[in-house]
């Protein structure tokens, strides 16, 4: 009778120490870590670095972070607000210290944390925004329709972009700025007739900015062509003085499609009138807008009464309609 006893004490000696045997190898940990973290990227102003998890054993399921700004030899370091991402734009605050990141990785069983090396000492701005290829436009440049602008390829990592389209002569290139036009996307109107467009492109990042302009776009068109006519048709857009010199900006259409001459005259009473000839370099298709400029004979500078008389003549020697601008100066 008590050696059976004693069997079964041993019996649930054997039990238990396999049931807790059991439980012990069931039993899992919080991550461990076998190789630090390290940062990729560049430690200068206006750059992003990236952290790079390290390796860890016990599987873990996330990763957190912790961007650190420290001393030159990567001590006392703090944690920077707000840094938590894995990756980091280098900021002026940075320079003149390393940087180091603090990878927590989580699994059900716990977390456990590891920081990087420093980085080298960061460095001023690595410079302004460069443009690489210029930006580009692409839509259609009928009245009513869409245009898009792409900024282009940039160096020194630009954070930010800024869009200005503008109205730019048929021929002379003379480009002025749209106002309010000032979004990525832009809406052709009526106005744009006659001219072709351009958009200037402003990148920049902590170290400053920079700009660059696309190519021009074609000459935009009317939903509807004019209605043929027999002579040119031309409308003042605008005249200004600069100093002594004028610049004048005409819209002209003329079912031709070829060159033709601008022929422009000043008057002042009871002085000889003096008469000029432009050429355009490139046809009205139907319309185009031309932007010339020209310092007036020194009969008509002073003060008083002055007149300009524009009018286009085509090929086949039909002239436009007169416009006229007067000015008391």
């Amino acid at each position: 009778m008590k050696r059976s006893r004693i069997y079964l004490v041993l019996a649930l000696g054997v039990l238990t120490a396999a049931l807790f045997g059991t439980a012990s190898a069931a039993t899992q940990t919080a991550p461990a870590n076998t190789a630090p973290p390290t940062i990729t990227g560049t430690a200068s102003v206006g750059q992003t670095l990236t952290a790079e998890n390290g390796t860890w054993s016990n599987s873990p399921t996330t990763y957190q972070y912790q961007w650190l700004r420290c001393g030159a030899t990567g001590d006392s370091c703090v944690g920077i607000p707000g840094a938590t991402a894995k990756t980091y734009l280098v900021v002026a605050a940075d320079r003149g210290h390393t940087l180091r990141v603090r990878v927590t990785a989580v699994n059900a069983d716990g977390a456990v944390n590891a920081r990087s090396a420093q980085t080298a000492v960061v460095g001023p701005n690595s410079g302004a925004p460069q443009n690489q290829t210029r930006p580009t436009i692409t839509g259609d440049t009928t009245v009513g329709e869409l245009l898009t602008a792409d900024p282009g390829t940039w160096s020194n990592t630009p954070t930010s972009y800024a869009y200005q389209w503008q109205r730019c002569d048929l021929d002379a290139s003379v480009c002025f700025d749209v106002g309010g036009a000032t979004n990525k996307a832009y809406g052709v109107r009526d106005a744009d007739v006659g001219y072709r467009l351009a958009v200037v492109v402003t990148a920049t990042n902590s170290s400053g900015k920079n700009t660059a302009k696309s190519a021009l776009t074609d000459f935009v068109e009317p939903t509807t062509p004019p209605a043929k006519n027999s002579k040119p048709t031309i409308k003042l857009i605008s005249v200004r003085f600069a100093g002594a010199r004028v610049y004048a900006r005409v819209r002209i259409c003329d079912d031709s499609y070829k060159n033709l001459t601008i022929v422009e005259t000043d008057s002042r009473p009871n002085k000889a009138s003096y008469t000029r000839r432009f050429s355009t370099r490139l046809a009205p298709q139907p319309c185009g807008v031309y932007t010339r400029n020209w310092v007036p004979a020194p009969r008509f500078r002073g003060h008083g009464r002055y007149t300009i008389t524009i009018k286009a003549t085509d090929k086949s020697g039909s002239t436009s309609v007169p416009v006229k601008r007067t000015f008391f100066r």
